[in-house]
């Protein structure tokens, strides 16, 4: 069985798992020669036709997600999911936290804003509150908001908190998949499912949005280095999360460099990562 030190013990027991499925040694290879085909037919035509939205591509995209979980993921993979979605606007208002603005009430938009609410209850809520398109816009509100000065004076004091728990948020539509799921899909085969519906149904504006939207991993990973800048094991296990390219060479230069693969380890697998040295390993203050 792989161990990978840099990573976490539940993440290395999804992908343990996954690699001894039938998908993911039979499946996977063709989904991903489909897609490779997909993108290069599919991006030509939506620079032509359809360049903008016009107004259901984030319905159907939601709809087909929300199918996927409920009837098709492994429970392993659902949870993976929506840990996810849980994780990330965790970890960005970790991020922009501010010591003046600790008390400050949140705004309570459901699934959406780095400061919204995300509980899962259903897969109906998936659909209704626009989950896709606004998990994929917290990157660039992240990078809308991010203040390097702020966060170089705030320094001490994120380091001496840690962020919420994703248990405070509701994960009931898990029972859904568990109720309902044939459990077919891994986690990486999910990735590629979601990615696959949203280049089919996305229109040229929206597909481009949600499959660019990383470039919050590399302030996300700038900031683990300055919060952990005297913890020598930390700054290791950062090191195997260096971006293989930056992150203006994804699609800001090629339609046709997505890697389905490549979100689930930079992007899901980092925030976990992250998450888990944020929870469990306090940083080193400068003044110890």
């Amino acid at each position: 069985m792989q161990r990978f030190p840099y990573i976490t013990d539940y993440i290395n027991e999804v992908f343990a798992k996954e690699i001894t499925q039938w998908d993911f040694i039979l499946l996977r290879p063709l989904l991903i020669v489909f897609y490779f085909f997909l993108r290069f037919i599919s991006f030509p035509i939506k620079f032509i036709l359809r360049r903008g939205p016009l107004g259901f591509e984030g319905y159907l995209i939601d709809f087909w997600m929300a199918f996927g979980i409920k009837y098709l993921a492994r429970h392993e993979a659902a949870e993976l999911f929506m840990r996810h979605v849980q994780i990330e606007p965790l970890l960005y208002r970790h991020m922009l936290a501010r010591r003046e603005t600790a008390t400050t009430e949140k705004q309570e938009r459901k699934l959406n804003g780095i400061d919204g609410e995300f509980g899962v209850e259903n897969t109906k809520t998936i659909v209704n509150h626009n989950l896709t398109i606004g998990h994929d816009l917290l990157s660039y509100e992240l990078i809308d908001r991010f203040d390097k000065t702020v966060f170089l004076e705030n320094l001490e004091y994120i380091r001496s908190i840690k962020p919420e728990s994703h248990e405070n948020f509701s994960k009931a539509v898990l029972e859904e998949n568990r109720k309902h799921s044939f459990q077919l899909l891994g986690a990486t085969n999910l990735v590629i499912l979601i990615v696959t519906v949203i280049t089919i149904f996305g229109d040229l504006k929206t597909t481009m949005t949600a499959l660019n939207s990383f470039g919050s991993d590399s302030v996300l990973l700038w900031c683990m280095k300055q919060i952990y800048a005297e913890n020598k094991q930390v700054q290791i296990d950062l090191d195997f999360f260096m971006q293989e390219v930056n992150n203006r060479g994804h699609y800001n230069s090629s339609a046709f460099f997505s890697n389905p693969s490549q979100y689930l380890y930079y992007h899901i697998v980092f925030d976990e990562v992250v998450y888990d040295m944020l929870m469990n390993q306090p940083p080193v203050s400068k003044d110890s």
